[in-house]
């Protein structure tokens, strides 16, 4: 079978987590025996599309403006052009190249034009793995108001994103209950989770030596530093454990919130905390090898329910997982009912702080981080979803 992927960024010039799940997809895919080609935009191009491979799966870039750590008013404008410039740049190579399936991921909401023109292209049918249910938590945090003729305008392409698929994997329970009574679109829609492959890496690197944290216990985050993570209440958390000698608070990557925690760290004279930039994607598998807890946060006035994708890789390193959610998140019993990590609610931040604490002990932490990675195996393989995808992908 001929499979084409199509997301908004992807290895290596992206190491954000849809990217990384996108490309351990695309292997797995392959590796299963089929021809596997993904569509993706490069704000780094000059020519006006570059076809090459990457272990094994065929890349196609077009050429777009940027989309990422930019600014909101031109990040919109230049998603709203991914379909037109997919199709602009890569006509040809669709016509001449036939695929039996898509599959494609949101966000970006932006890809609707693009699926719906190759699914009549290609007489394919098209699953939609749904990871962000914009705008819908933009709304709830304050970013865009009800009824705006901005929400209005997103609103446009978010439908059209659905009606392009012919199946919606949602990551949670939860999501999928919330999909099914919000968006009544008649969609076939089932849970996916997300998924890694479980290919654990030594550390080569002394990070730890190199930040002067050798003797300490690394609370690491690493992936999208933005408002819809709330990164202050790890600013807060931080700040509660500055007598606690053991540990240290490790951020690393990219986002709008970004300047606000370096502030903080300045202005609260965070000596337990170190922020850092992006990295590689080997890099900072590296990193997770190195440290010692798997941190995460999310926007306490989400409506809808998150499990984010960097989950995954701590529990591919067995790191022992330290979270806090917006409430009725159902991700907090999945990982608790497998003894994978500490989960509270945003706001709770004394118990956020003692689950914390519990975590400096190296017997304890090494037995939920040996069921995290249990967790993983269990139901969150790329060879899972792969499954999935291949057998729900039929309209039928």
């Amino acid at each position: 079978m001929r499979i084409c992927l199509i997301i908004d960024d992807y290895l290596p010039e992206s190491i954000k987590v849809g990217a990384k799940m996108m490309h351990e997809l695309a292997c797995e895919l392959k590796d299963q025996g089929h021809e596997v080609t993904v569509v993706t935009p490069s704000a780094k191009l000059k020519a006006k599309r570059e076809i090459s491979t990457l272990d094994g799966v065929t890349v196609c870039r077009f050429r777009s403006g940027e989309i990422k750590n930019v600014g909101k008013v031109k990040r919109a404008i230049n998603e709203t052009l991914l379909s037109h410039r997919a199709w602009r740049s890569l006509s040809s190579y669709f016509q001449s190249h036939p695929h039996d399936l898509i599959v494609y991921y949101s966000p970006s909401i932006f890809f609707g034009s693009l699926v719906s023109r190759l699914k009549t292209l290609w007489n394919a049918p098209s699953y939609l793995i749904l990871r962000d249910l914009f705008p819908q938590w933009a709304l709830d945090q304050g970013l865009i108001r009800e009824g705006s003729k901005i929400e209005k305008y997103f609103r446009f392409f978010e439908k059209k994103n659905y009606r392009s698929a012919d199946t919606i994997g949602l990551m949670s329970q939860k999501n999928l209950e919330w999909f099914k009574e919000k968006v009544t679109n008649g969609k076939k829609t089932e849970v996916l989770y997300n998924w890694a492959a479980n290919t654990p890496v030594e550390s080569t690197t002394d990070y730890k030596g190199q930040l002067g944290l050798r003797d300490k216990t690394v609370y690491f985050y690493g992936g999208n530093i933005g408002h819809a993570q709330d990164m202050m209440n790890i600013v807060r958390l931080a700040k509660q454990m500055q007598n606690e000698a053991k540990a240290h608070f490790v951020l690393v990557g990219a986002g709008d919130e970004v300047e606000l925690v370096r502030e903080a760290i300045e202005k609260e004279e965070l000596h337990n905390m170190t922020l850092l930039p992006s990295v590689s994607q080997e890099e900072f598998k590296q990193m997770l090898a190195a440290f010692d807890i798997g941190l995460f946060t999310l926007h306490r006035d989400h409506s809808t329910h998150n499990f984010p994708g960097k989950l995954l890789g701590y529990m591919v390193q067995e790191l022992p997982i330290l979270g806090s959610i917006n409430a009725g998140n159902d991700l907090k019993e999945v990982v608790e009912d497998a003894g994978a990590g500490l989960i509270t609610v945003n706001g709770e931040d004394e118990l956020f702080l003692a689950n914390a604490k519990k975590l400096l002990d190296d017997l304890y932490r090494e037995g939920v981080g040996h069921n995290a990675r249990k967790l993983l195996e269990e139901r969150f393989s790329v060879q899972a979803a792969a499954r999935q995808i291949l057998a729900g992908a039929d309209p039928q």
